[in-house]
């Protein structure tokens, strides 16, 4: 049976904990991991049919995240759903939902021994809603070779049939997590614009996962920040571009204007400074700004993430 309906999920007060490893080292030495924790009571409320940008640090806890979603992990403690709302599940050894679920990593989890074709039919199989005229138009589009074994192919290459993968399955819940290593920046694009005309054509939940912010933040209609192990905020993405403005000006104006707010990042050139600042100003400030000859201006997605994910973040 075909699932058609996009997926929600939902994670309430999720934990997870890393016990301390071995590992051994290419020159023979082993070494020890120290134990970890990879979610910290992590709640969050992930939209049916919305693509949902999830953002975080290097270790903040994405990866950790999407994993529990795709059930390739349990948590320590807390509870994960997945599924069509209304009909969500636990999706830990639950076929029902891991058969709409796809994720798809940097690696593009391929048959490393076999050629690409193989592994195209080892998805196609697995996969009821799976598009092979999509997938044979993306390859071509990427200019990748079905016929070679994915060691011969190149970094990016590895990451376009990932991309191809990712959207030919057409699963109602689909994640791409850091799925454009490697890849050039038209190749980035090219998978962007084919993310949006299919995902408009064929309706589904899409959670990406990018450091590459500033390229990827035109597609998010929710956005997700994960925090050392915590979820900073979850909230569509408007509402997240709301959160900040910059104000420029002369020292004496922007801090009469800044009003005691939070300041999230403060430079200045000579006279002139420019604050970051959390929160919004109404009329009668924005008033005020123009006649104190302060410039206003919005603060993209990428400089509020990283803003808000500083610890170094100064107060006003």
């Amino acid at each position: 049976m075909t699932i058609t309906a996009p997926f929600g999920a939902r994670l309430d007060d999720v934990v997870v904990r890393f016990d301390r490893g071995r590992r051994l080292l290419p020159d023979g030495t082993l070494v020890k991991d120290e134990a970890g924790t990879g979610l910290d009571g992590a709640t969050l409320t992930i939209r049916p049919g919305t693509i949902t940008g999830v953002l975080g640090r290097n270790g903040a806890g994405k990866t950790t995240m999407l994993s529990l979603l795709a059930a390739f992990s349990r948590p320590t403690s807390g509870t994960v759903v997945v599924g069509p709302e209304g009909e969500q599940e636990d999706p830990w050894e639950n076929p029902w939902i891991t058969s709409g679920t796809q994720l798809v990593r940097e690696s593009g989890d391929l048959l490393n021994d076999e050629k690409v074709a193989t592994s195209l039919k080892y998805y196609a199989d697995m996969r009821s809603s799976w598009s092979a005229e999509t997938a044979e138009r993306l390859l071509d589009l990427f200019e990748v070779d079905a016929r070679k074994k994915p060691t011969a192919l190149s970094r990016g290459k590895r990451s376009a049939v990932g991309a191809t993968i990712g959207l030919a399955t057409r699963a109602p819940l689909t994640i791409f997590d850091e799925v454009y290593l490697g890849m050039d920046a038209p190749t980035r694009y090219a998978f962007y614009d084919e993310l949006l005309a299919d995902y408009a054509e064929h309706p589904r939940t899409i959670l990406l996962s990018s450091h590459l912010v500033e390229e990827v933040e035109r597609l998010f209609e929710d956005v997700v920040v994960i925090d050392r192990g915590r979820v900073l905020l979850a909230e569509p993405a408007d509402e997240m571009r709301s959160r900040g403005f910059s104000l420029t000006g002369t020292k004496d104006a922007v801090e009469r204007v800044a009003g005691g707010r939070r300041a999230l990042h403060r430079q200045q050139l000579g006279a002139t400074v420019q604050v970051t600042l959390e929160g919004a100003l109404d009329d009668a400030e924005l008033a005020e700004a123009r006649e104190a000859g302060v410039e206003v201006g919005a603060v993209p997605v990428q400089d509020l993430f990283v803003r808000l994910t500083d610890p170094r973040s100064v107060s006003s």
